[in-house]
């Protein structure tokens, strides 16, 4: 028997205005996403934008609905979309922004399971990694070099 170390890397800022200006201008798309979010049962509005290499910028926001698993995340909306609309296109960075309606959101919300396995498959696909930068509404922010550092021993298509 041998114990298996895994560490991750992130870097945090203090707050949004320590962050570069490309990726405090794509953290602005995906406030503005977030904004528009149909959250009405969990009050819970989250907001994703993408930078693809050909520099379009894709945005999405969690989507609920009545029936619970029917809904879709901000991440998953923005990925889906980009893989539809720019199938050749790789992911460069996600900035993402979560919040409640209910009390100010101050620490930094990474992606759920689901969408960290999504970002999964287009981080394989597209065979580099994809920057994740991710706040709440205000304070710290966090990035991630790579989804590997948020979902380390993750299930791909070569388990397949």
């Amino acid at each position: 028997m041998k114990d298996i170390k895994i560490e991750s890397t992130l870097t945090v800022y203090d707050n949004f205005n320590e962050l570069p200006s490309d990726i405090a201008s794509l953290m602005e798309k995906a406030i503005e996403a977030r904004k528009n979010a149909y959250a009405p049962y969990s009050n819970f509005s989250v907001g994703a934008a993408i930078l693809l290499d050909n520099n379009q910028i894709v945005t999405g926001n969690n989507q609920e609905n009545a029936s619970y698993p029917s809904g879709l995340c901000a991440e998953r909306t923005a990925i889906y979309y980009a893989g539809s609309q720019y199938p050749d296109a790789k992911i460069v960075k996600m900035a993402l922004t979560a919040g409640s309606r209910i009390s100010q959101t101050i620490t930094p919300i990474p992606p759920c399971g689901a969408c960290r396995q999504a970002i999964a498959e287009y981080e394989v696909k597209q065979k580099t990694p994809i920057e994740i930068y991710f706040m709440g509404e205000t304070g710290k922010v966090v990035k991630s070099n790579s989804l590997a550092n948020l979902l380390p021993l993750g299930f791909d298509r070569s388990f397949l």
